[in-house]
C-alpha cells in the first residue's frame, strides 16, 4: 500500500459515519430553518401588502415601499412573488392541497354522505398547515373591497378550485364530474366554508374544522326534518 494512504480501520469507520450522521442533521436543520424564515417573510409580505393596498390601492404604494416595511431589497421581493397583485393574493397553494388532496383519495369511497366529512377535515388541515388566520382573512377582504380588479381575479381562483373539488370528488367516486351529487357536494361544501368564514369572524374564533362540523350537523338536521305540508295535514 502506498505511503500517503491509510487502511480505514473500524474505529476510523465508526468515528466517520458518526460524522456524516451529525452533518445530515446540522443540514436538515439548516433547511428547516430556511424554510421557516422563508415563509415568515412571504406572511408578511402578504400581510403588508394587503394592508397598504387597503389603505391607498395597488397604485398608492411602490414595491420599494413595501419592502422598506418588511426589511428586504427590491430584488429580494422578486424571489417570493413576481408583482404587487400576487403579494396581495398570497402564495400558491398548489403543492400543500395536491398533499391533502392525496390524501382524501387514499381514503376511498364511503358514501356520500362521508364525502362532506372528509372535505371538512381536508378544509381545516389545510387552513393550520397553511397557518391561515381571521386577521389574514380580514385583511385580504379589505384589500379586495378596495381593487375590483384583485377581487375578478380571486373569483376566478375560487371558480378554479370549485371545479378542482368537482374532479376530485368524482375520481374518488368513480362517477363523472357532470353528476348531480358531485355538483350538489361542490355547492354544500362551498356554502358551508362561506358561512363557517362569516362566523368566525363574528365570532372571533379560529377553529374553522369545528364550526364546519357544527354548520354541517345543522344541515343535515334541517335535509332530515319531514316536511310536513299543510295539505297533507
Amino acid at each position: 500500500m502506498d505511503g500517503d494512504r491509510r487502511e480505514l480501520t473500524p474505529g476510523h469507520s465508526a468515528r466517520d459515519l458518526h460524522f456524516l450522521l451529525e452533518s445530515a442533521k446540522l443540514h436538515s436543520m439548516s433547511q428547516s430553518a430556511i424554510a421557516v424564515r422563508r415563509a415568515a417573510t412571504t406572511a408578511q409580505l402578504t400581510s403588508v401588502s394587503r394592508r397598504l393596498t387597503a389603505e391607498r390601492g395597488l397604485s398608492g404604494f411602490t414595491i420599494e415601499e413595501l419592502c422598506d416595511e418588511v426589511g428586504i431589497s427590491r430584488r429580494t421581493f422578486f424571489n417570493y412573488f413576481p408583482s404587487k397583485d400576487e403579494a396581495v393574493l398570497g402564495v400558491d397553494e398548489s403543492e400543500q392541497i395536491e398533499r391533502l388532496a392525496a390524501s382524501f383519495l387514499a381514503l376511498g369511497s364511503r358514501g356520500w354522505a362521508a364525502v362532506l366529512d372528509d372535505l371538512v377535515v381536508l378544509a381545516g388541515e389545510m387552513t393550520e398547515q397553511l397557518g391561515i388566520t381571521l386577521a389574514d382573512h380580514t385583511e385580504f377582504i379589505a384589500a379586495l373591497e378596495r381593487e375590483p380588479r384583485l377581487l375578478a381575479r380571486a373569483l376566478g381562483m375560487s371558480r378554479e378550485r370549485e371545479q378542482q373539488l368537482g374532479e376530485l370528488v368524482a375520481a374518488r367516486e368513480g362517477v363523472a364530474t357532470t353528476d348531480p351529487r358531485v355538483r350538489a357536494v361542490v355547492s354544500l361544501f362551498s356554502s358551508l366554508m362561506r358561512t363557517s368564514v362569516e362566523s368566525l369572524l363574528e365570532q372571533g374564533t379560529t377553529d374553522l374544522r369545528t364550526t364546519m362540523t357544527t354548520s354541517l350537523a345543522a344541515l343535515r338536521d334541517v335535509l332530515a326534518t319531514p316536511n310536513h305540508r299543510k295539505d297533507q295535514q
